[in-house]
Protein backbone atom coordinates (compact mmCIF):
# COMPACT_ATOMS: atom_id res chain seq x y z
CA UNK A 1 0.00 0.00 0.00
CA UNK A 2 2.74 2.53 0.90
CA UNK A 3 4.05 1.35 -2.39
CA UNK A 4 1.33 2.51 -4.14
CA UNK A 5 1.25 5.73 -2.36
CA UNK A 6 4.75 6.73 -2.98
CA UNK A 7 3.80 5.54 -6.73
CA UNK A 8 0.72 7.97 -6.80
CA UNK A 9 3.31 10.72 -5.31
CA UNK A 10 5.58 10.76 -7.79
CA UNK A 11 2.71 10.69 -10.69
CA UNK A 12 1.32 13.61 -9.26
CA UNK A 13 4.92 15.45 -9.27
CA UNK A 14 5.72 14.36 -12.50
CA UNK A 15 2.14 16.07 -14.03
CA UNK A 16 3.21 19.24 -11.61
CA UNK A 17 6.29 19.47 -13.78
CA UNK A 18 4.59 18.98 -17.35
CA UNK A 19 2.21 21.62 -15.88
CA UNK A 20 4.90 24.20 -15.15
CA UNK A 21 7.08 24.16 -18.21
CA UNK A 22 3.46 24.08 -20.25
CA UNK A 23 2.91 27.27 -18.72
CA UNK A 24 6.75 28.53 -19.18
CA UNK A 25 5.99 28.20 -22.98
CA UNK A 26 3.12 30.12 -22.99
CA UNK A 27 4.74 32.94 -20.99
CA UNK A 28 7.83 32.43 -23.84
CA UNK A 29 4.97 33.01 -27.35
CA UNK A 30 5.12 35.56 -29.12
CA UNK A 31 1.99 38.41 -27.80
CA UNK A 32 -1.08 39.01 -30.09
CA UNK A 33 -0.66 41.75 -31.40
CA UNK A 34 -3.76 41.23 -33.95
CA UNK A 35 -5.75 43.92 -31.87
CA UNK A 36 -3.12 46.29 -31.89
CA UNK A 37 -1.87 48.19 -28.45
CA UNK A 38 -5.94 46.95 -27.50
CA UNK A 39 -8.37 48.89 -27.01
CA UNK A 40 -8.37 49.54 -23.27
CA UNK A 41 -4.54 51.84 -24.23
CA UNK A 42 -5.90 53.95 -26.60
CA UNK A 43 -6.80 57.65 -25.69
CA UNK A 44 -9.87 58.55 -24.21
CA UNK A 45 -11.19 60.70 -27.42
CA UNK A 46 -10.53 57.72 -29.92
CA UNK A 47 -12.57 55.28 -27.40
CA UNK A 48 -15.02 57.78 -27.77
CA UNK A 49 -15.11 58.29 -31.21
CA UNK A 50 -15.68 54.32 -31.16
CA UNK A 51 -18.26 54.42 -28.86
CA UNK A 52 -20.28 56.66 -30.70
CA UNK A 53 -19.72 54.90 -34.05
CA UNK A 54 -21.35 51.83 -32.43
CA UNK A 55 -24.27 53.53 -31.74
CA UNK A 56 -24.80 55.56 -34.86
CA UNK A 57 -23.77 52.82 -37.59
CA UNK A 58 -25.95 49.55 -36.06
CA UNK A 59 -29.37 51.09 -36.32
CA UNK A 60 -30.64 48.11 -38.78
CA UNK A 61 -33.47 46.82 -36.88
CA UNK A 62 -31.92 42.98 -37.01
CA UNK A 63 -28.32 44.37 -35.84
CA UNK A 64 -29.01 47.02 -33.43
CA UNK A 65 -27.46 44.50 -30.51
CA UNK A 66 -24.87 43.43 -32.26
CA UNK A 67 -22.57 46.08 -31.44
CA UNK A 68 -22.79 44.78 -27.87
CA UNK A 69 -22.78 41.21 -29.00
CA UNK A 70 -19.40 41.25 -31.02
CA UNK A 71 -17.60 44.09 -28.84
CA UNK A 72 -14.68 42.50 -28.32
CA UNK A 73 -14.59 41.55 -31.78
CA UNK A 74 -15.31 45.59 -33.17
CA UNK A 75 -13.05 46.86 -30.59
CA UNK A 76 -10.08 44.41 -31.34
CA UNK A 77 -10.34 46.01 -35.24
CA UNK A 78 -10.88 49.25 -34.20
CA UNK A 79 -7.63 49.14 -31.66
CA UNK A 80 -5.57 47.63 -34.65
CA UNK A 81 -6.81 50.55 -37.02
CA UNK A 82 -5.88 53.42 -34.49
CA UNK A 83 -2.50 51.55 -33.58
CA UNK A 84 -1.40 51.05 -37.61
CA UNK A 85 -3.11 54.35 -38.65
CA UNK A 86 -4.37 52.33 -41.30
CA UNK A 87 -1.64 51.17 -43.03
CA UNK A 88 -1.07 55.13 -44.04
CA UNK A 89 -4.13 54.73 -46.29
CA UNK A 90 -5.34 58.41 -47.23
CA UNK A 91 -8.03 60.36 -46.53
CA UNK A 92 -11.04 60.33 -48.70
CA UNK A 93 -13.59 62.06 -46.79
CA UNK A 94 -13.84 65.19 -48.85
CA UNK A 95 -14.97 63.00 -51.72
CA UNK A 96 -16.69 60.18 -50.31
CA UNK A 97 -18.26 61.15 -46.63
CA UNK A 98 -21.42 62.46 -47.50
CA UNK A 99 -22.68 59.67 -49.68
CA UNK A 100 -20.39 57.15 -47.01
CA UNK A 101 -22.83 58.26 -44.44
CA UNK A 102 -26.06 58.53 -46.27
CA UNK A 103 -25.47 54.61 -47.12
CA UNK A 104 -24.13 53.78 -44.07
CA UNK A 105 -27.37 54.76 -42.38
CA UNK A 106 -29.92 53.67 -44.65
CA UNK A 107 -30.74 50.03 -43.72
CA UNK A 108 -31.77 49.11 -47.26
CA UNK A 109 -28.26 49.50 -48.80
CA UNK A 110 -26.76 46.81 -48.29
CA UNK A 111 -22.69 45.77 -47.68
CA UNK A 112 -21.90 45.48 -51.39
CA UNK A 113 -22.51 49.44 -51.63
CA UNK A 114 -20.17 49.92 -48.77
CA UNK A 115 -17.71 47.81 -50.21
CA UNK A 116 -17.96 49.61 -53.50
CA UNK A 117 -16.78 52.13 -51.67
CA UNK A 118 -13.16 51.18 -51.33
CA UNK A 119 -10.22 52.03 -53.75
CA UNK A 120 -8.58 49.20 -54.70
CA UNK A 121 -5.53 50.16 -51.91
CA UNK A 122 -8.00 49.98 -48.97
CA UNK A 123 -9.50 46.37 -50.35
CA UNK A 124 -5.87 44.95 -50.32
CA UNK A 125 -4.92 46.54 -46.87
CA UNK A 126 -8.65 45.41 -45.39
CA UNK A 127 -7.92 41.69 -46.70
CA UNK A 128 -4.46 41.79 -45.42
CA UNK A 129 -4.98 42.98 -41.95
CA UNK A 130 -8.77 42.54 -40.74
CA UNK A 131 -7.50 39.31 -38.36
CA UNK A 132 -9.32 36.68 -39.49
CA UNK A 133 -7.57 35.08 -42.39
CA UNK A 134 -8.45 30.95 -43.12
CA UNK A 135 -6.13 28.22 -40.98
CA UNK A 136 -4.62 26.05 -43.37
CA UNK A 137 -6.70 22.43 -43.59
CA UNK A 138 -5.30 18.87 -42.69
CA UNK A 139 -6.26 16.55 -45.06
CA UNK A 140 -8.42 15.13 -43.15
CA UNK A 141 -10.23 18.22 -42.12
CA UNK A 142 -10.13 19.24 -46.12
CA UNK A 143 -12.62 16.36 -46.85
CA UNK A 144 -15.15 17.39 -43.85
CA UNK A 145 -15.71 20.99 -46.05
CA UNK A 146 -15.26 23.14 -43.04
CA UNK A 147 -13.70 25.96 -43.02
CA UNK A 148 -11.64 27.73 -39.73
CA UNK A 149 -10.61 30.95 -39.19
CA UNK A 150 -7.85 33.08 -37.05
CA UNK A 151 -9.72 34.32 -34.45
CA UNK A 152 -12.56 32.59 -35.52
CA UNK A 153 -14.96 35.17 -33.58
CA UNK A 154 -13.85 37.95 -35.48
CA UNK A 155 -14.68 36.22 -38.80
CA UNK A 156 -17.83 35.64 -37.59
CA UNK A 157 -18.35 39.15 -36.44
CA UNK A 158 -17.57 40.22 -40.47
CA UNK A 159 -19.76 38.20 -42.01
CA UNK A 160 -22.77 39.01 -39.81
CA UNK A 161 -22.15 42.52 -39.63
CA UNK A 162 -20.31 43.16 -42.94
CA UNK A 163 -21.73 46.40 -43.51
CA UNK A 164 -21.87 47.89 -39.97
CA UNK A 165 -17.91 46.69 -39.93
CA UNK A 166 -16.55 48.17 -43.47
CA UNK A 167 -18.78 51.27 -42.38
CA UNK A 168 -16.48 51.69 -39.29
CA UNK A 169 -12.99 50.80 -41.31
CA UNK A 170 -13.99 53.56 -43.93
CA UNK A 171 -15.07 56.45 -41.28
CA UNK A 172 -11.87 55.25 -39.90
CA UNK A 173 -10.03 55.52 -42.26
CA UNK A 174 -11.14 58.99 -43.49
CA UNK A 175 -10.58 60.24 -39.68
Amino acid sequence: MKLFGFAASIALLSLAVDASKLRAQRLQQEPDTACGKGFDNLVKGSQDYYRTAAVELWTHPSHTMDNATFEAEFECWFASMCTTKCGGLPSLASTRKGKLTEQCKNVQADWLKIWNMFTEEEVKWFKGNYPAEEVAATEEEAVEESTVHYKQAMQTAKEINKKELLCLTLFTIDD
